[in-house]
């Protein structure tokens, strides 16, 4: 079943569009700031990933004709949320675990008990807008953001809900920094609204995007292949899961739209900035078929979704 992308936000320094994906970083851009974005109502309290993804939900929904006046979304009973995330609250893990080691833990904060759930992304962002439909976090690695559209994309066709709300957030923070090894880490989120068709069409929306398939193997090679399979025609770009234009297994002689390399360290967010990003090579007049792929690395499990433009998909 295909599935129409109709919203997307993003909160990433620098970036105002999906298109601004597809171009070089600005090095001299200001880190997101929530409170501009959205005011400081319900922020405090709230880690910076779960703040990066209020902001990127709420243009996604704003795009998609989903949002109320009072900021609550209409249907939100039939939405679902899949959010996925690998660094999202681990400031708030070390912090609990430091202050226990030092002391007990009766010194521990309740204003980060809710903030230590892995979950805690999928959940604020579905009571903030009002989402009682599925609710689902992924925190699984290199193929995280890909897993959670393919996720989205099984909920809407089994019936559970007629849309969901994709979000990938990492945040930059000096636990984040620790792990990774880098002396900056990703800092930003991006969201998606996917929807059945006649979802979209009772409020004539019409798609930016849409999700022809997905596919998830033991390596790059199999996954490239089994998409290979999807689309019935060769892809026009793809986007590699590391920024490796010629990476083994990949796609050869297909451009590489290179979001990855543009914003290395993207973890649990890349899968769902890849689906942004192949939005705004539509825009631009690209046509598809455009893999997205992640994992792959160490002869690791991949993941990959192909995307068409919405012109393309009847």
């Amino acid at each position: 079943m295909s599935i129409l992308v109709t919203g997307i936000g993003i909160a990433l320094a620098g970036v105002d569009t999906p298109a601004d994906l597809l171009g070089e970083p600005r090095p001299d851009s200001e880190p997101v700031d929530p409170r501009a974005r959205l005011g400081r109502k319900g922020l405090r309290y709230k880690d910076r990933a779960t703040q990066l993804g209020y902001c990127a939900v709420r243009d996604a929904l704003t795009e998609a004709r989903l949002l109320d006046e009072d900021g609550t979304a209409l249907g939100g009973d039939r939405t679902a949320v899949v959010a996925s995330s690998n660094y999202g609250n681990l400031d708030t893990i070390c912090r609990t675990v430091d202050t226990i080691a030092a002391d007990t833990a009766g010194a521990t904060s309740p204003m980060d008990l809710p903030n230590a759930s892995s979950n805690v992304l999928a959940s604020s962002v579905a009571i903030r807008f009002g989402l009682t439909g599925p609710n689902l976090m992924l925190c699984n690695g290199e193929t995280s953001g890909t897993d959670a559209v393919r996720w989205a994309m099984t909920l809407i066709a089994a019936g559970r809900a007629d849309r969901a709300v994709v979000i990938g957030a990492e945040p930059d923070t000096d636990p984040a920094r620790r792990l990774t090894g880098r002396t900056q880490a990703f800092d930003g989120a991006a969201a998606l609204v996917l929807e059945h068709r006649r979802s979209a069409g009772v409020r004539g929306v019409r798609a930016v995007a849409v999700v022809g398939g997905h596919a998830r193997s033991g390596g790059l090679p199999d996954c490239v292949e089994a998409l290979d399979a999807l689309g019935g025609r060769p892809p026009t770009a793809w986007q590699s899961p590391d920024g490796d234009a010629v990476a083994a297994g990949g796609p050869a002689g297909v451009r590489d739209l290179g979001v990855a390399g543009r914003w290395p360290g993207a973890s649990g967010a890349l899968g769902v900035l890849q689906c942004a990003a192949s939005a705004g090579y539509f825009a631009a007049g690209g046509v598809g078929p455009v893999y997205a792929v992640t994992g792959g690395g160490d002869a690791g499990p991949a993941a990959g979704l192909l995307l068409v433009g919405p012109q393309e998909a009847g």
